[in-house]
């Protein structure tokens, strides 16, 4: 007699418990019949056709698989759902939780080709969500958790390609960051190829989410410094995706001409999107905005700024009085009632 083993996981640490035998490993049960089966030595000649039910088995990695992922041990998860994908290889569950898996559990330096091999998926995942879920219901739920897990994805990469950043390696920082929002970008367009105008609220959505993230690491972002030709690149390719939402949204305000403003305090506070800014910003479009004066004001502003940022903004004397200066407003308009917190540009 063989000893009793698990065949999911290998284990023979297995526990009779109600009358089935649990892997105390994985969670696998197996009835008697079955165990005596797995402890007969020698071969078995079996005539005939037989048919094997691994629904069971599939159940019991799934179960297991999911248990890891809820948990947020994805290095687990990725394990168990390329079991999976070894018996069911059109699941577009361990499909798209395999390489979700690798990115979530990887180290900085593997995030750029874990990206692309999730980025290389994404295509054959929307298709098997289009042609297997019979269900409009069950087909938006599984793309909104797609969606979901996407963005999680890219705030995890961030937070590990950001170890790339020194001064020697802003390019590794950059293709790392750049292969997720490729994945994000690349969700959004195969909705589209896929379902056509069917969630393009899905697609515009994600689409906006990730023009914010990349004008904000490669635009809007004094301390990573990619080159005049990558920046022109990324605007390039943010301006593509602008066009592309508007076909949906007529109302969107492209992100690339609202970070052409408000040029000192930019460059005081190193974002266009910080709550100084955004005080400031707010005091320009429902204060100065409405007068002569100060609509003349904004006009002058907006044909020096430029031109002293450039010249004088990497200064520490242009910091340092800049930012006394509009520390103190700022300070001053949060105390008659204006706000700090995130805002979108109005236009006037």
């Amino acid at each position: 007699m063989k000893a009793l083993t698990c065949e999911m996981c290998g284990s023979t640490n297995l526990v009779k418990k109600d009358g089935v035998f649990v892997c105390q490993s994985c969670g696998t049960q197996y009835s008697v019949e079955e165990a005596k089966k797995m402890m007969v030595e020698g071969t078995v000649d079996v005539k005939g056709t037989v048919k094997v039910d691994t629904s069971d088995e599939l159940n019991n990695l799934y179960e297991i698989a999911r248990r890891a992922k809820d948990s947020g041990n994805f290095e687990n998860a990725a394990k168990y759902y390329d079991m999976i994908l070894a018996k069911d290889p059109q699941s577009w569950e361990a499909n798209f939780y395999v390489p979700y898996g690798r990115i979530m559990s990887c180290k900085s330096e593997e995030v750029k080709t874990c990206s692309i091999s999730l980025n290389n998926s994404l295509a054959f995942i929307v298709q098997l969500v289009r042609d297997d879920m019979t269900s409009q219901d069950e087909q938006k739920n599984i793309l909104l958790e797609i969606e979901k897990r996407l963005t999680e994805a890219e705030k995890a990469v961030s937070n590990k390609a950001i170890k790339l950043l020194k001064v020697d390696e802003c390019m590794n920082y950059y293709e790392a960051q750049s292969e997720v929002f490729r994945i994000l970008y690349g969700f959004g367009d195969c909705l589209e190829a896929c379902f056509g105008e069917k969630y393009s609220e899905i697609a515009v959505r994600i689409w906006k989410y990730v023009i914010e993230y990349e004008t904000r690491c490669f635009v809007n972002n004094k301390y990573v410094r990619i080159g005049t030709y990558f920046e022109n690149k990324v605007k390039k390719h943010i301006s593509e995706y602008e066009e592309k939402i508007r076909k949906y949204d007529s109302s969107y305000q492209p992100q690339l001409k609202s970070s052409e403003g408000c040029y000192i305090a930019t460059a005081v506070y190193g974002s266009y999107d910080c709550p100084q800014v955004w005080t400031l910003r707010r005091y320009r479009d429902y204060s100065l905005a409405k007068t002569w004066y100060g609509r003349s004001f904004i006009r002058t502003y907006y044909a020096i700024s430029p031109t002293l940022v450039k010249w004088f903004g990497h200064t520490q004397l242009f910091q340092s009085i800049g930012r006394n200066l509009l520390d103190k407003k700022v300070q001053q308009l949060n105390a008659n009632g204006v706000e700090n917190t995130r805002y979108y540009d109005k236009q006037w």
